[in-house]
């Protein structure tokens, strides 16, 4: 049965504090009041929702007012697109205090189900848009959509307009850097000006003027306007949505002078509950984010937040090497990334999600979140820069043929034997000295730089046999890995998605489009446990769960350089995990 709230209730709810959803239980009664002081305004914004459960969803616009003051915003809720069955209405005020934003919990829906809504404010209506509950009971199948790191000034967002094609979504899954906190001409930013995609503020973002500023010029996008008011969104930020590289107490990116980097935090997560569709945990609770949904008996989703709570400072090879002989202290460095009092998710969450996983009971357990948890380690001369792939290749093959000729190889061809002479003056000491270093983890951002408590969620779901299943965004490429413990046992398996916009490990070495597959294939044949590599397309990626298997598919775009843009097949790939095998296989 619906409750009847009154107006005046409504109003007294949207009062309560910054970032708070009003609680929308069902339609409306009539007004008892007549205040009609609203500052006339428009939605520009687009309208999004998000955080879906059987019973709820949250709904969200902003409205520009044409001048400073409150606006009263009104939402219907309905099952049809005529707005002929409405289910749940009603208004709030906004102001300044929450930049203008609207965030409504709407509940008493039904399970599996999906809605219409839109917001209304003196005579303007916003877009309609589409959403869903999460489903109860036996589910045959559920579909999401993957997607992270969408750089504005880098290209449009085509990904997010190719993701909108699709028809059949249960649901977005953002894994973050939805906005980046960079200045304007800096980082991807060599065709802003020729898009007219320069960012706002042109400063770095700093305040929570500035991080409010630009949530406002990435939802003016029509291809993200369009994706939000599809389909719900369940999302986590990653580090720009603060600063690069951030973790517990600062960043890479939050230099002297910049003041205090809590404050920093503090106004860059109040902006991300402003304009994001995400349901807060509590009145003023901007930081704890790591929550679960569950679909049906099918799928159970566990959001983490591996950034902003408790992450210990990333290591730093540099700190490793000998300034003076270029030599790695090995032992140092195992001793530190395994170290047991090293945390990326902070004691709390990890004992929350090790007793989540413990007790849940769908067929799949998938954990949404930002970094790569396959372990991804490259011979230490290229993890540490000091050779390029193409580099490592040629003069490990040489270094190979210098053994055999040292060996007196009877095999050795006349033609290695040559090519061995013309080369042998590659081989310096210091090249021998590097091609002999072990392999080494790449990316001390990711899991890879804190190795115990990957293990704890390992072991964790190794010990209940559980279909595990890690999505990953933050790299700008895309992976597929098998996920191993510490004894070389296969306990999961990993889909990581490339980016929306942001350049990826191609941009930083260099790549020349034809030396691309040759590269991606070699990483794929140097990293064990890595099944698939793409280092050159921007795209997202589809999971498909049944009771059988979950499929991956990755889809990307030929550009983000003109609007005029197409699906990019040729490059596509799929693969799939059957249930209790944790072995991933192509799909041709």
């Amino acid at each position: 049965m619906n409750r009847t709230v009154t107006r005046r209730d409504f109003l007294a709810m949207s009062a309560k504090g910054v970032g708070v959803a009003v609680i929308s239980y069902g339609l409306m009664g009539c007004s008892d009041s007549n205040d009609d002081n609203s500052v006339p305004a428009q939605f520009l914004h687009g309208i999004a929702s998000g955080d879906p459960a059987i019973d709820a969803v949250i709904l969200w616009t902003r409205v520009t007012p044409e001048s400073e003051g409150d606006v009263k915003v009104s939402w219907q809720v309905a099952s049809d697109a005529a707005f002929a069955q409405l289910v749940t209405t009603g208004e709030m005020v906004t102001n300044a205090s929450r930049d203008y934003t609207v965030k409504i919990d709407a509940r008493g829906l039904r399970a599996g189900q999906n809605y219409f809504y839109r917001f209304m404010t003196g005579d303007k209506t916003s877009a309609v848009g589409k959403t869903r509950t999460l489903p109860e009971g036996d589910v045959s199948s559920v579909k999401l959509a993957v997607m992270s790191c969408a750089n504005f000034p880098a290209g449009y967002f085509n990904v997010y307009e190719l993701a909108a094609a699709q028809d059949d979504l249960d649901a977005v899954v953002h894994l973050g850097d939805y906005i980046y906190e960079y200045a304007r001409g800096g980082y991807a930013s060599e065709h802003a000006a020729e898009l007219g995609r320069e960012v706002l503020p042109a400063t770095e973002l700093l305040t929570l003027g500035d991080y409010r500023t630009r949530y406002g010029q990435y939802h003016t996008d029509a291809s993200l306007q369009k994706l939000h008011a599809k389909v719900p969104f369940i999302t986590v930020w990653d580090d720009h949505e603060v600063a690069n590289d951030t973790w517990r107490d600062g960043a890479e990116n939050h230099n002297e002078g910049e003041g205090d980097f809590a404050v920093r935090k503090e106004a860059a997560l109040q902006a991300y509950f402003e304009w994001l569709p995400i349901r807060p945990w509590r009145e003023g609770n901007h930081e704890e984010i790591y929550r679960s949904f569950s679909y049906g008996n099918l799928v159970d989703l566990h959001m983490l937040d591996t950034r902003v709570l408790a992450r210990d400072k990333q290591l730093d090879y540099a700190d490793y090497m000998d300034p003076t002989t270029g030599s790695f202290a090995g032992e140092r460095f195992l001793a530190d990334v395994t170290s047991t009092t090293r945390t990326m998710l902070g004691l709390t969450q990890l004992l929350w999600l090790q007793g989540t996983l413990l007790q849940a009971t769908g067929k799949w357990q998938v954990l949404g979140q930002q970094i790569l948890m396959g372990k991804m380690s490259l011979p230490a001369a290229i993890a540490t820069q000091q050779m390029s792939i193409p580099q490592y290749a040629m003069l490990g093959a040489l270094a190979k043929l210098a053994a055999r000729a040292a060996a007196n190889d009877p095999t050795l061809t006349a033609q290695e034997l040559q090519y061995l002479q013309a080369n042998q003056a590659l081989l310096t000491p210091e090249v021998i000295a590097l091609l002999q270093l072990p392999a080494i983890p790449y990316n001390l951002d990711a899991w890879d730089g804190y190795a115990y408590e990957r293990e704890v969620i390992l072991g964790t779901a190794k010990s209940k046999n559980l279909n595990l299943v890690v999505i990953a965004g933050d790299t700008h490429n895309a992976w597929a890995n098998e996920l191993k413990d510490v004894d070389g046992d296969t306990v999961g398996v990993e889909f990581a998605t490339s980016s929306v916009s942001s350049p990826g490990l191609e941009y930083y070495l260099n790549l020349p489009a034809e030396q691309i597959p040759a590269t991606e294939a070699a990483i794929v044949e140097l990293v064990p446990d890595l099944k698939y590599a793409n280092l050159r397309d921007r795209g997202f990626m589809t999971l498909t769960f049944t009771a059988d298997e979950v499929r991956s598919d990755w889809h990307y775009v030929d550009t983000i350089l003109s609007k005029d843009f197409q699906a990019a097949p040729a490059r596509g790939y799929s693969a799939k995990a059957k249930v209790g095998e944790h072995v991933i296989t192509p799909i041709v």
